[in-house]
């Protein structure tokens, strides 16, 4: 009972901070803008701080609000790594690039994983792979592998991108929550369409797309793989036989379309969470409507600190959690 009295009172917080996440009719209004700075105004008045002018600045203040409601909410936070492996593997990437290549880059690593920057790439500098979590120690050794004794960068990120792929679909496979279960199954499904896409475009053999592929319950990778090495369209049919097949028109429009599409459908799936109390998962939904709204914001931002026309900008928006 203490359990979901807990949940009931993380939920009934939540439920006042949905009020405030943006509309259609707030996107509107930015979109309505003049200028960036007319943006900041509008956001300012919807109670982002924008006093540090930057466009990277306000969105990381607005990220770090959100998880810093998620700590006052939920005392363990471990429930939402799987929101997080995305950059404790992006972190790997730049340690064994760091190491291996002798290339450092200001500001390359996140802040915001599961683990201390400092430490995976620590484990990676004294090739001490037992410094890092289980799950991570192979992909890290094979990566450093391939940049040592192959040279092969595209390889290095090959292993890294997929065992992130593989960690997120083993959480989201854990969970009890079905919100983290969606978005680790579309997590992982997505990104296996889009690199057949992009294999498609760029050439890829049919070795490389089995070796990047990682499987999901709703793809069948192996035969995504081999239609993706006949070409563009084989690639697509079989797209069509599956629960995205209302992504084929977006992935022949273009990337940010398909990219679009799989957000809102993201969207559509935990929208019906609103209304289970005694779960966390309209936490886990709420935390996940932040970050798309983050994501448009950053959208309309740079559309207009680039000039870029207000078509271009409507055809990369996110709809709404609200």
């Amino acid at each position: 009972m203490a359990e979901k009295q807990d949940y009931v009172y993380a939920v009934a917080r939540i439920r006042s901070r949905e009020l405030s996440l943006f509309s259609q009719q707030t996107l509107e209004q930015l979109m309505a803008c003049k200028t960036y700075e007319d943006c900041l105004r509008v956001l300012s008045d919807k109670g982002w701080d924008v006093s540090s002018g930057s466009a990277e600045e306000i969105l990381a203040a607005e990220r770090e609000k959100t998880w810093s409601l998620m700590r006052e909410l939920v005392g363990d936070l471990s429930v939402f790594d799987v929101f997080l492996y995305a950059n404790d593997y992006h972190n790997l990437k730049a340690a064994v690039k760091e190491v291996c290549m002798d290339a450092k880059t200001p500001k390359i690593y996140f802040e915001n994983g599961t683990l201390n920057p400092e430490s995976i790439l620590k484990a990676i500098k004294d090739q001490d792979f037992t410094l890092l979590p289980e799950r991570m120690r192979a992909a890290a050794e094979e990566a450093c592998k391939a940049l040592l004794q192959n040279h092969d960068g595209q390889l290095c990120d090959v292993i890294i991108d997929r065992a992130a792929l593989e960690a997120v679909l083993d959480a989201g496979c854990v969970s009890d929550n079905e919100v983290l279960q969606k978005y680790a199954e579309l997590t992982v499904a997505s990104a296996d369409i889009r690199i057949a896409v992009r294999s498609v475009r760029t050439g890829k053999t049919l070795e490389f797309l089995e070796r990047a592929l990682a499987p999901c319950s709703t793809l069948d990778v192996k035969k995504l793989a081999r239609a993706a090495a006949s070409g563009l369209d084989a690639a697509l049919e079989y797209l069509a036989l599956t629960p995205y097949a209302g992504a084929v028109s977006a992935v022949r429009e273009s990337v940010s379309a398909f990219e679009r599409w799989c957000d809102n459908l993201l969207m559509e799936q935990i929208r019906p969470q609103k209304h289970n109390p005694f779960t966390i998962a309209p936490v886990a939904a709420y935390l996940l409507a932040r970050e798309n709204e983050i994501k448009t914001v950053r959208i309309i931002l740079s559309g207009k600190l680039n000039r870029l026309s207000d078509e271009s900008v409507r055809e990369r928006l996110r709809e709404t959690y609200v």
